[in-house]
Order: C-alpha cells, then structure tokens, then sequence
C-alpha cells in the first residue's frame, strides 16, 4: 500500500512538473511586453530596461525558466550575500526561509514557501491575491457539486424506476440540455432571467451584474442570496451528468442476481433501492463527482465574471484582460495542484476500498 501512495505521489509530481513546463513556454512566447504594460505605452526606453531587469526579462528564456522553477521549489538554492546575482536572497520576495546545507560560492539550499512572483498591475504578491479569493471559489464550487451531486442522484434513481415513461424522457432532455450549454451561456440567461425580469419575485435584483474592475480585493460581502445563482449555475452540467450516470448504473445492477434475489426474499422496495442497488451503482457516480470538483473550481472563471463572485475565477479574468501574467500562471498552477492532490486522494481511497486497484 506504501508504495501505491508513493507511486501514486511522484506521477502527481510528474503531471505538475509537466503542467509547470507547458505553463512557462505557453505565456513567455506570448506577443507583448510587460514592461510596457507595467509602465504605459508612452514611456522612456530607459525605465523600460529597468523594469525588464526587475522582471529578468532581460535573461534568456532557459535562464527565466530555472528561475521560475527554483521560485517554485520548497528546496531552492539562493545567494545570500550577493545582490546582483540572479538567485539572490531577497527577503521581501521570500521572507526568511530555513538554511538547510551550504552549496558552495555563498549558495545555500533553503526550505520555503513556493513564491508566485507579483502582480504587474498591482504590485501584490501573486500568493496574496490567490489566499484573498480562492476561498471564495472552494465555496463556490462546494456548493454547486453538492447541489449537483444531490439532486442529480434523485433524478437519476427516479428516471431508472420509471424507464421509457414520460418522466423519463423529460429527464433524459433536460440533462442532455445541461450537458450541450456552457456554463457562460447558462450564466447570462439565468443572470437575466432571476436578476431582472423576475426579480420581484426572486428578491435577487443586482445579483446578476457583470464583474466589476475590484477583484483583485474582494472587499465585497458575499452572503447566501449571492451564492445561489452561481452555484446554481455552475451546477447545471455535473448535474446533467451524473444525472445520466445514476440512471445507467442503477438499470445495470437493478438487472443483477442479488437485487432480483432480494426482491424475491419479500424485502420492501425502498430496502433493495437503498441498501442492495444504490450502494452498488454510485461507484461511477462519486468517481465523476470527485474529477468534477477539481474541474469546477477551474472552470467558474466565466460564472464568476458574470455574477461578479469575488472569486479567483474572477481575478484570472481580469488578470487576462490586463495582461497580467504572473497572476494567471500563478492561478493555473494552483488549479493544477488542486486538481492532481484530488485524483490522488482518490486513487488512494479506491486503493483503500478495492485491493485489485493496488494490483493493477
């Protein structure tokens, strides 16, 4: 078991490495400056070569590349006496991390904090930014996977019970009309129709507004009415899913010997839907529910944008739009990790649960 998990880790670290890698070339090959974008267009070149240097631009891009990955590093190898060397102990970028074992030329390895480099626009830390509005997005998320996940299975059982009847059909469209529209799609409409035309019977007026250039603060309070249209929202295509899956698995093992050996010991409907069936068919179902989380909180950039959720979804948007690449690069690592530690976490608890996945 010990060395699945170990196993299971260092692939993890591996698709990170990969994510990291791809991350690096995709937005230092991009066309624009960033010095200029930092400074306005109508400056000097001398305060641009400044800049350049600050941002190491001025450094070819393999140089650039294992400067980001030492940043990135929990083990990373510094100068602490040398200002003008490239790997410089600037204590304001990296606080004050732990000495582990000297490296020769006053170079040290050092145990610290990841460091996501600053926001061009701002000047903030790109890890600020992401602590500010990352639990916004986890909330988010939360909730539209358990609203999904609830709602989803009811529907899914109950379209199984009731195979080929209308009210089957009438499930089968609607999660195949969850599955086809996008999420921004969805936003705008249910922004309009909840926010606007039905607002005095929802009480949600103002709620559907599109973003607002403050999210890289998030000073807005967030309450409940906030959360329901959003979550409401990013709900729609996990739900139409697992809606689907339910539905399938659970006409597969309603077909199995032990369930029609159960119907036969005169056990009561509902005790061989709850105890015998379901049990038996959400396997798929929590294994879509778990890739959908990761996926969701990745995927709420749009949703965020439009009903202006003080998300990091959000503040990749912005970021976007500003040409802010560290805030964007430092956002998608995040989303990455999150993603890798779920599957892992997964695959561990299926190794728990099903010895043959060990094996395998």
């Amino acid at each position: 078991m010990i060395k699945f998990i170990i196993k299971r880790i260092l692939y993890g670290f591996l698709v990170l490495f990969g994510v990291i890698t791809t991350v690096f070339l995709l937005f230092n090959v991009l066309p624009g400056d960033p010095a200029r974008m930092r400074l306005g267009q109508h400056t000097d070149e001398k305060s641009l070569e400044i800049i350049r240097k600050d941002l190491n631009l001025n450094l070819p891009l393999h140089t650039q590349y294992i400067m980001f990955l030492n940043d990135l590093s929990f083990v990373s190898i510094h100068d602490a006496k040398d200002s003008t060397n490239h790997f410089y102990l600037d204590t304001i970028k990296y606080g004050h991390p732990i000495r582990l074992m000297g490296a020769g030329n006053n170079k040290a390895f050092y145990l610290k904090a990841p460091y996501l480099r600053r926001s061009y626009i701002t000047q903030r830390p790109v890890w600020d930014i992401i602590q500010h509005t990352f639990p916004a997005t986890v909330v988010l998320a939360f909730s539209a996977i358990i609203f999904a996940s609830f709602f989803g299975i009811m529907l899914g059982i109950f379209s199984s019970l009731n195979k080929n009847s209308i009210w089957d059909r009438l499930v089968s469209v609607i999660s195949t009309l969850g599955m086809a529209g996008p999420s921004f799609f969805f936003a705008l409409i249910i922004s309009w129709l909840f926010g606007y035309i039905w607002h005095d019977w929802t009480g949600l007026r103002n709620l559907g507004s599109l973003y607002t250039p403050n999210v890289y603060t998030g000073e807005d309070d967030l309450t409940l009415r906030n959360l329901i249209l959003p979550a409401f929202t990013l709900g729609i295509r996990p739900l139409a899913l697992i809606i689907q899956l339910t539905r399938s698995s659970m006409l597969e093992v309603m077909s199995m010997d032990y369930v029609r050996t159960a119907r036969a010991k005169g056990l009561s409907n509902f005790k061989v839907i709850v105890k015998h069936a379901l049990k038996n068919a959400l396997n798929p179902v929590i294994t879509a529910i778990s890739g959908w989380f990761a996926g969701l909180m990745a995927g709420a950039a749009f949703v965020e944008a439009v009903f202006d959720w003080k998300g990091i979804g959000n503040a990749v948007v912005e970021a976007l739009m500003n040409y802010d690449l560290p805030v964007v690069m430092g956002s998608t690592l995040i989303f990455a990790t999150c993603f890798v530690a779920i599957n892992i976490i997964v695959d561990i608890v299926y190794a728990v649960l099903d010895p043959r996945v060990r094996l395998q």
